[in-house]
């Protein structure tokens, strides 16, 4: 009798062994897919930015005085554009086929063209040249700079056309592209300010109760929501675009520098650098903690780009670990 029931229970079991089995092999939901090697790069490294076209990511190697130049077909390093002074963000206008680079040790915003990397010409906004943002409608590049302003330039003559003023330095910011909003997270004024293009003016200002350090931002202008992410202490908060008022706030990893919107997905990537990837679900106004990928101490500047469907993690070197690209796939 006790023969015949496991006889019985047997194909239940196996099933229930299946199920486990699958069950821990589920994939996370980003898979890291290869590691593009950087050369003899050391020191800091700081944003990314992406020419579709062409295939290739650019590396703002601050701690090198460079920028270095990545073909995401053969995963090769193809050039490397140096003579820089601490580099730290770039960007990349493609009506003009310009990348422009933001030094932070002389305050220069260097262009070249994007074909080869001939210098174009400068322009001296005079401190700490930081943070770039592309707006193609507007046709405008906006770079953040010095003890607090906005710089608008025209991508069609790289001339600076407007200046908006802030409280302190700005770090991450976004722009509203169906309206003329800019929001800036001002992290030592403690303030998220929130810019009118085309006045010129800060026009409100939202903060999060006890957080500080608010560096990353992120924004989901079709759903009216800004997701700002503060490093003391460690926290993701979404804001209402609209009023102002903070909709919901949750725990993440610390040091974080950068936080992407998967729109596709509705998921939310967090690069930081304690050593994690954080991504977390959306479900409307719900956010919960999906998933914590290890990845090196210090590796906190990332670039998800829709539209190739990647995360890139940029990796400087430390002890054994040679200064690289981690390249994730979404799943």
């Amino acid at each position: 009798m006790r023969a015949r029931m496991i006889i019985r229970l047997a194909p239940a079991i196996l099933l229930l062994g299946i199920c486990g089995e699958s069950k821990a092999q589920a994939p996370e939901p980003l898979v890291p897919e290869t590691k593009i090697a950087l050369g003899d790069v050391s020191g800091r490294i700081d944003h990314l930015a992406v020419d579709l076209a062409r295939q290739r990511l650019f590396v703002a190697e601050l701690g090198n005085d460079s920028v270095g130049v990545v073909d995401l077909q053969t995963k090769k390093v193809v050039q490397r554009i140096k003579g820089l002074r601490e580099p730290q963000g770039v960007g990349y206008v493609a009506e003009t086929d310009t990348l422009y680079v933001a030094n932070a040790g002389d305050g220069s915003v260097r262009r070249f063209k994007g074909a080869d990397f001939a210098p174009l010409g400068q322009l001296d906004l005079g401190d700490d040249a930081d943070n770039i943002r592309v707006d193609s409608r507007a046709h405008q590049v906006v770079i953040g700079y010095g003890s607090g302003a906005l710089a608008l330039i025209d991508a069609a003559t790289a001339q600076k056309t407007a200046e908006i003023r802030l409280a302190a330095h700005p770090e991450s910011f976004q722009l509203e592209h169906g309206g003329t909003r800019i929001f800036a997270n001002v992290p030592d004024a403690r303030q998220i300010a929130v810019l009118d293009r085309a006045t010129g003016r800060q026009t409100a200002q939202w903060t999060l109760p006890d957080a500080r350090a608010n560096f990353p931002m992120a924004l989901d202008e079709a759903g009216g929501r800004l997701i700002v992410v503060y490093r003391r202490p460690a926290q993701l908060a979404v804001f209402d675009t609209t009023s102002g008022s903070v909709i919901v706030h949750v725990p993440t990893c610390g040091d974080a520098d950068d936080v992407f919107l998967d729109a596709k997905r509705q998921r939310l990537y967090v690069s930081c650098g304690e050593g994690l990837l954080h991504i977390l679900q959306r479900q409307g106004d719900t956010i919960n903690s999906l998933a914590r990928l290890t990845t090196v101490s210090g590796a906190r500047t990332a670039l998800f780009v829709p539209e190739l469907d990647r995360l890139f993690l940029a990796v400087r070197a430390r002890g054994a670990e040679r200064a690289a690209i981690w390249v994730y796939r979404p799943v």
